[in-house]
């Protein structure tokens, strides 16, 4: 008999990655039943799975909270989560910059799944930044919440695994910049020794979480980092020059450069964002390889990533 289970975000680049990749692997689409838990059942993304066999949970926007699904109601968790033999959970710190809500709610789902009998909870994480940094890093809130869930996860006693995405390539849609001549700019306040460890979220979330799945007795209670590469921003340039065949250009600017632009209160947790990809690195050090070598593939490497969206960036 297959095991269910819940996938959180169904229709997100993190969560969406997690069910196309169980629904395409032979061994996992015979192991596991999908519950996919959305707000809207509705939408075009959350009907096509549907079609594809997946069982979708509706979750409620509470008015005292708006734009946030109910991970904060214990009812309407207790509902998508019962009968689960595992849980993939992930938080979006950015909908709601307050990490002490997206702290509740990973809580809240710490709780029901230790009630419910959970066998296997895998939340999505980060690097404790702060502490790696010796307290030189200190105003990266969604970095911070997100270890005290792991914390609270690990301390609850349920079987438990972790997967850290990299840093976003999709980003550089929104770092690329066109100078006047026609050529493009990237800039950050970073050097160029940075070493950005780059993810596709929507296609590779997956394969890293069925690595987990399929590896569940090795890596329980461990966490599996998730990225391609380390890539530094001349190295980010040259692909992006050599694949679209746009003269591309890193230029390093000053914190106060970077943040001039952002609105108020992100500015300065996202240029320690990036402050961390040089000192003390976005896994603190940690090799790719350990991960790397438990994937059925390769990741997507960034190369193939600006073929397929290059075109959008423009």
């Amino acid at each position: 008999m297959s095991k269910l289970i819940t996938i959180f975000g169904a229709t997100g680049n993190q969560g969406g990655s997690v069910i196309n990749s169980i629904l395409t692997d032979p061994q996992l689409s015979n192991e596991f039943k999908i519950r996919g838990v959305t707000r809207d059942a509705t939408k075009k993304s959350a009907q096509d799975l549907a079609n594809r066999g997946v069982e979708l949970v509706t979750v409620k926007i509470p008015s005292h909270l708006p734009k946030v699904a109910d991970l904060n109601s214990i009812d309407s968790l207790t509902a998508a989560i019962k009968g689960s033999d595992t849980v993939f959970l992930v938080t979006n710190y950015w909908e709601i910059l307050d990490p002490n809500v997206e702290y509740a709610q990973g809580k809240n789902v710490a709780d029901i799944c230790k009630a419910l009998g959970v066998s296997h909870l895998i939340f999505s994480s980060l690097s404790d930044v702060q502490k790696g940094s010796k307290g030189l890093l200190t105003h990266l809130p969604h970095f911070d919440s997100k270890v005290r869930v792991e914390g609270y996860i690990r301390d609850s006693g349920i079987g438990c695994s972790f997967i850290l995405a990299g840093y976003y390539m999709s980003n550089f849609k929104k770092e690329l910049k066109r100078a006047e001549d026609g050529s493009y700019q990237v800039s950050f306040p970073v050097g160029k020794h940075a070493k950005f460890p780059l993810f596709d979220a929507a296609q590779d979330t997956g394969l890293f979480v069925k690595a987990i799945l399929k590896h569940a007795g090795e890596l329980k209670n461990k966490q599996i980092l998730a990225a391609t590469t380390y890539y530094t921003p001349e190295e980010i340039v040259e692909i992006i020059s050599r694949v679209s065949g746009k003269k591309t250009a890193f230029i390093q600017i000053s914190n106060e450069q970077y943040m001039a632009p952002l609105p108020p209160g992100v500015g300065q947790e996202l240029v320690e964002t990036h402050l961390c990809l040089e000192d003390p690195g976005y896994y603190l050090g940690e090799p790719l390889e350990p991960s790397l070598n438990l994937l059925d593939s390769k990741p997507t490497p960034f190369e193939r990533f600006v073929e397929n969206n290059f075109s959008t960036w423009e």
